[in-house]
């Protein structure tokens, strides 16, 4: 007897957006019964954070926009900023919490989802389905919807995380253990360690979100890319304003390089960022945070057992040399919820095709190498592609003639470099 068809474990958002995509009667189509499964409040829960992608509208999450914007602005080392409007498309910012509540509220309207919280030790692939091990949290647990089977509950986090993968052990926890079996597991909770690869660089950012005493943003233009910043030995740093009004900003110092900084580090850079560059003046600070996104070109295996599968950053999701992930997972999860209705065996697709993954390995071999200059590659580019193709460019869209267009605009010779030395490269796990 399976308690459920599918166990979605982790309510980041790639848990959350699959839930949701699963929930409530599709007129001609199955009805797959769901529990969703979240780390107990505390440490495996991730702080609150921010979403971007960019796209023409009319999508599934629309309710839960904060803000967007129909310019984006880069701005070279020196010199002029590069603005440019990318109508029909509108870039967009998601705050976790509003995504949360959205999902949430949908959620508990449906009667084939059923939520629990508890600590994921294990997932166990078995004869016909898999068992997905659990340990209630301390004290009485918390239902949401209909549950007459289970009585653990709830989600946050903005980011998958429940805690580590099976690799990595069981994670410590309290109160009785449960078993799920299940046909199927969708595993959207962080990897212990990545898998070994040929280049490994770390997106880290810190930001601030500010009210100012004057009105200096323009709520109708985002910076993408500030590298007016002070620039570090290895890699490169930009700021990143997303204005939500003339004076209320979420302000970012972002670093694609191999090392973190400190705390305080990431303090100091914001702030030089906000007084030395902005130039911002009397402001408050609202909330901060703080992320590590890895980008890498070591494969992500989406499935790892007969029934078991890995959805969102864990299944690659991430796009590999610009850190962003939404997009990506919202195509993963769109598509295994329409095989789940259709009957069909739901393996996550690739969010990324082989042709743009390959070209990211490129781009960040040739970083990582110091061959290339990254302010003045991704300057360039923003200069001389028009916006709209190159924002295609980046979400995996274009064409084959459209890619061999963009990567004329970046120094050819370093670039193609890197490409012939990248199968003579060892992969290696990231120190």
């Amino acid at each position: 007897m399976l308690d459920a068809d599918v166990a979605v474990v982790g309510a980041g958002a790639a848990g959350l957006s699959l839930a949701h995509r699963l929930a409530g009667h599709v007129p001609g189509a199955r009805t797959p019964s769901v529990v969703l499964v979240d780390a107990p409040p505390g440490p495996l829960r991730p702080p609150r954070r921010t979403w971007c992608y960019w796209g023409p509208g009319g999508g599934r999450f629309d309710a839960a926009v904060t803000a967007e914007w129909e310019h984006l602005r880069v701005r070279p080392p020196a010199g002029a900023p590069v603005c440019a409007g990318i109508a029909p498309l509108r870039y967009r910012m998601i705050r976790s919490d509003d995504f949360e509540r959205l999902v949430a509220r949908d959620l508990a309207a449906s009667p084939n989802v059923r939520r629990l919280e508890a600590t994921v030790d294990t997932v166990e692939d078995v004869p016909g389905g898999a068992l997905v091990h659990l340990r209630e949290p301390d004290g009485p647990t918390r239902a949401y919807g209909p549950s007459p089977a289970y009585d653990l509950s709830r989600p946050h986090g903005p980011s998958p995380a429940n805690g580590p993968s099976p690799a990595n052990g069981p994670s410590p926890a309290h109160g009785p253990s449960r078993v799920l079996r299940v046909r199927w597991v969708f595993d959207s909770r962080p990897l212990g360690s990545l898998p070994a690869a040929r280049t490994t660089l770390l997106q880290h950012f810190h930001g601030w979100f500010v009210r100012t005493d004057r009105p200096v943003f323009d709520p109708r233009t985002a910076d993408l890319m500030d590298f007016r910043t002070p620039q570090p030995a290895e890699g490169l740093s930009f700021g990143y304003v997303l204005p939500t009004g003339p004076h209320e900003a979420l302000v970012e110092y972002t670093e694609f390089s191999p090392r973190l900084l400190t705390a305080d580090g990431y303090e100091s850079a914001v702030r030089g960022y906000v007084d030395d560059v902005l130039r911002l003046g009397d402001l408050r600070v609202l909330a901060t945070e703080t992320g590590v996104i890895p980008m890498t070109d070591a494969p992500m295996p989406r499935q790892v057992g007969e029934s078991v599968f890995r959805i969102g950053a864990a299944g690659g999701a991430t796009r590999p040399a610009t850190g962003y992930t939404f997009a990506g997972l919202q195509r993963q999860t769109r598509a295994v919820a329409g095989a789940l209705r259709r009957g069909r065996r739901p393996v996550p697709p690739p969010a990324h095709s082989a042709r743009s993954r390959a070209m990211d390995a490129v781009l960040l071999r040739a970083l990582d190498s110091g061959r290339v200059d990254g302010p003045a590659l991704f300057s360039h580019l923003f200069a001389r592609v028009p916006a709209r193709r190159l924002l295609r460019f980046l979400d995996g869209g274009t064409h084959l003639h459209e890619d061999l267009a963009v990567g004329l605009r970046t120094p050819v010779g370093p670039m193609l470099r890197s490409a012939l030395e990248l199968p003579l490269l060892p992969r290696r796990p990231f120190d």
